[in-house]
């Protein structure tokens, strides 16, 4: 099923070359179907590439899907004009009183600063409780992630030895959890970045469950008990040449930095980058879509509820290595 995206997005012609379903608002109005409504808050620097990322992997589902893009008003970006940003993106005043099925955070190259000092944080705050009261399920990547464990649950976040970039193998801890479904004993999925969150901290929350781990790349995968806040740590929307050019651009700067492992072909930059995690990505958001977004949410949105105390256990019979 299509995508409805703002009209003139520069995005969805680069997907519709791909025969990805982009459909704009004036075809999609005519349709008697409730579209999942889906808001995208987009932090990272390179936003055209970051929403091709995202919709090309929404768009794997039956699902007929709305998305809106939402920027932080109190940060000046440096990568994209405020002419586009004005087009295609809403402020948070703007969708405030709305309610949504789903959410995305995404990441952004901020993780080596505090949190506090980030300048958009407080604005960052006031948009994650927000989300409690007003989305069904949000989706949190990378240092969004890393964002929502430490505003919701007060996970800290701690510095690496060295940046962590690559392709690494993942295990799941739960087959038969819904977000899991389909999926391999092992996986494979890209990270970049320079900090992470450790197990036995998240282990002290009674709320949250750790889906899944790497033993190079630590956790990955983290939901809570209702469902209704994910966290991936690492990148599995990148397309095949994102670390590449990570890497590449980190070179020129004279960033000393490793090449990324696992990623090209003997781990040598002149060869072909081997992609192997692209199957992953496509099922773990078709996953989140189907299961914590469009069998759950309230057909009209505004019955939407605050989350239930009583959290849902899923069954863990199954329940494999926490070792990764």
């Amino acid at each position: 099923m299509p995508i409805t995206v703002p009209e003139g997005l520069p995005a969805a012609e680069a997907l519709k070359k791909e025969n990805i379903f982009i459909m704009d608002h004036e075809r999609a109005i005519h349709q008697d179907i409730r579209p999942l409504k889906i808001l995208i808050l987009n932090l990272m620097p390179t936003k055209a590439d970051t929403e091709k990322q995202l919709l090309r992997l929404l768009s794997n589902s039956p699902l007929q899907l709305e998305v809106e893009f939402l920027r932080m008003a109190s940060h000046v970006a440096k990568h994209t004009s405020l002419e586009y940003l004005l087009k295609f993106y809403k402020d948070f005043d703007e969708v405030a009183s709305n309610r949504y099925d789903g959410m995305i955070i995404t990441g952004s190259p901020v993780e080596r600063m505090k949190f506090e000092q980030v300048d958009y944080w407080p604005e960052l705050c006031r948009v994650m409780e927000w989300s409690k009261h007003n989305v069904y399920s949000t989706l949190h990547i990378c240092w969004g992630a890393q964002a929502g464990l430490y505003y919701h649950f007060g996970v800290a976040k701690y510095e690496l030895p060295e940046k962590l970039s690559g392709i690494f193998r993942h295990r799941i801890l739960y087959p038969t959890h819904p977000l899991l479904r389909g999926f391999d004993d092992y996986f494979w999925a890209p990270h970049s970045r320079y900090t992470g969150v450790k197990k036995s901290d998240i282990e002290k929350v009674a709320e949250l469950e750790v889906l899944a781990v790497s033993q190079q790349a630590g956790v990955y995968l983290v939901t809570n008990r209702s469902g209704r806040q994910v966290f991936i740590t690492g990148h599995c929307e990148y397309d095949r040449n994102t670390l590449a050019r990570e890497y590449l651009r980190d070179s020129k700067k004279g960033i000393e930095t490793k090449v990324p492992q696992n990623y090209f072909r003997d781990d040598d930059p002149a060869k072909t980058v081997m992609m192997k995690w692209r199957g992953h990505a496509f099922m773990l958001f078709s996953n989140w879509l189907n299961y914590f977004v469009y069998q759950k949410t309230p057909y009209n949105l505004t019955d939407l509820r605050e989350p239930n105390e009583q959290l849902t256990q899923w069954a863990n019979n199954t329940k494999g290595d926490q070792n990764g």
